[in-house]
């Protein structure tokens, strides 16, 4: 009898170690993957964007889209990031000749006024970004760029990155083409012209090391995309009456002129300083640079990214980029496809009195 309680007595002590030792693995398992968590970064946008790859399959499928491989190396883009419904095939069209692995993404830093950030460009330390087809790596490089920056130059804000949506945007496109794309985000808030020369000149040659010193090839190894939306237009639902040329057909069509005007006077052909220069005059005060003179929300990111990819592409290639403007839409003037059936929407109105325009525009 007594051997019988000894055995049941055992037993009941080895189930009680097994149920604690399942806890503690369950318990580590658990703090492993917070700990994980925390350094990825999850899609903030889920209405305009998508966050899961049947959403983005179906987006190709109603947009018409046979996205195939194709041997194009551009070595810079300018791609929108407003809502998938009025923008989605510039994303497309704007992101099909970038090929290389690894993608230095500059973005618009919407909120810096929420965390008064400004002449520093933003980067992050996030291992890992949230994307439709999987969660995408940080590139080892991001590191390796910073380490060889001046720290006047930058500063790391994880709250700033999390918030912005104007790389996200991009992120799907290039990662359904791409399984093995790896990123390095770069977020640009208010900023000088003199600043966006010196930290330009700093980035290049940083990026420049790290391409030698790794073996990499410009354009095919390591790209540069700068996300943009065009001239904001209207006098409803803005913080300010953005209209200067009144909301019928013909404020429509000069708001468009103008920005036709500011593409082909600065952003295409031979990139010089002088055009980006001219670009910062066009779209920001003289008096003061952190408010809009034309209102285009990459007006900070446009003019330091052209720059940074321009001044690489000197040093790696002896010459500047030739920029070619691709297509320029905007919100209100081709058909739109159907997006509400598939969990998404629009984030603002599409009307004569509130519309985004987008430029598309390739540099090699």
């Amino acid at each position: 009898m007594k051997t019988i309680k000894m055995k049941i007595h055992i037993v009941l002590i080895i189930i009680a170690f097994s149920v604690l030792s399942c806890k503690n693995e369950s318990k580590s398992e658990n703090s492993e993957k917070a700990d994980i968590e925390k350094y990825i970064r999850h899609v903030h946008d889920t209405i305009g964007f998508a966050k899961y790859a049947w959403q983005m399959d179906s987006i190709y499928n109603r947009l018409g889209i046979a996205d195939k491989k194709n041997s194009l190396k551009w070595k810079a883009a300018i791609s929108p990031h407003d809502d998938y419904k009025y923008a989605g095939r510039l994303y497309y069209e704007s992101l099909k000749g970038i090929n290389a692995n690894t993608v230095i993404l500059v973005g618009v830093a919407h909120r810096a006024r929420n965390f008064n950030l400004q002449d520093k460009i933003i980067f992050g330390s996030y291992t890992h970004w949230e994307s439709p087809y999987g969660n995408l790596k940080v590139s080892d490089l991001n590191k390796e760029i910073m380490n060889d920056l001046e720290e006047s130059a930058y500063v790391i804000h994880d709250s700033m990155q999390n918030l912005e949506h104007s790389l996200e945007a991009i992120v799907p496109f290039l990662h359904r083409k791409n399984s093995d794309l790896e990123i390095i985000p770069i977020l640009v808030p208010y900023i000088n012209y003199d600043s966006i020369d010196d930290f330009s000149t700093k980035l290049s040659q940083s990026v420049n090391e790290v391409l030698r010193t790794n073996n990499l090839t410009y354009g095919e190894d390591v790209a540069v995309v700068i996300s943009n939306d065009a001239v904001h237009y209207g006098n409803e639902e803005w913080s300010a009456d953005l209209a200067p040329f009144g909301v019928d057909d013909k404020g429509t069509e000069k708001a468009r002129q103008m920005d036709i005007e500011i593409i082909n006077s600065c952003l295409i052909d031979d990139i010089a300083s002088e055009k980006i220069k001219l670009f910062t005059e066009y779209t920001v005060q003289q008096e003061d640079y952190k408010e809009y003179k034309w209102v285009w929300c990459g007006r900070y990111s446009v003019p330091f990214g052209l720059d940074f990819a321009n001044k690489l592409n000197i040093l790696v290639n002896e010459k500047p980029l030739t920029g070619t403007f691709m297509h320029y839409q905007s919100s209100i003037d081709h058909e739109l496809i159907k997006v509400e059936d598939l969990g998404m929407g629009t984030t603002a109105i599409a009307t004569q009195k509130h519309w985004v325009a987008y430029a598309s525009l390739k540099y090699e």
